[in-house]
């Protein structure tokens, strides 16, 4: 009984530091086209941003309204954009981008010095 337990707590610890690694991931490359980067910040910008084909990459929050959220990744779908969910709320979203406010969504249109958009993105964008 002792083993399975541990390997299930073991199981956990490695999910969860998993979890957070990939967090901590987002949030430094997030942090990193604040700094290089362009982006909008919010729903009525990240939909502008859509509209017109700039936007590279899309970032919800968890908590972002389900009408918005599924609003954003439909405009996202028909632009062939990518989206990406994060894990954290709007509070935490707005102090990744290094900002004193809530941020439920943002598009990044130019990554700068990051790689936070992926290779097989960037040949669709060219």
């Amino acid at each position: 009984l002792f083993f399975i337990c541990q390997s299930v707590w073991n199981t956990a610890n490695m999910s969860a530091k998993k979890g957070k690694k990939t967090m901590e991931s987002i949030n430094s490359r997030l942090a990193l086209v604040m700094k290089s980067g362009k982006y909008v910040l919010g729903y009525k910008q990240t939909l502008k941003s859509l509209r017109a084909g700039k936007a590279w990459l899309i970032i919800i929050a968890k908590n972002c309204p389900p009408l918005k959220r599924s609003e954003i990744e439909y405009y996202a779908m028909l632009a062939q954009t990518g989206v990406h969910h994060y894990t954290g709320n709007n509070i935490e979203l707005g102090t990744a981008c290094g900002k004193f406010y809530r941020v439920s969504c943002l598009s990044i249109t130019d990554p700068g010095d990051s790689d936070i958009i992926m290779p097989k993105d960037e040949g669709k964008r060219d």
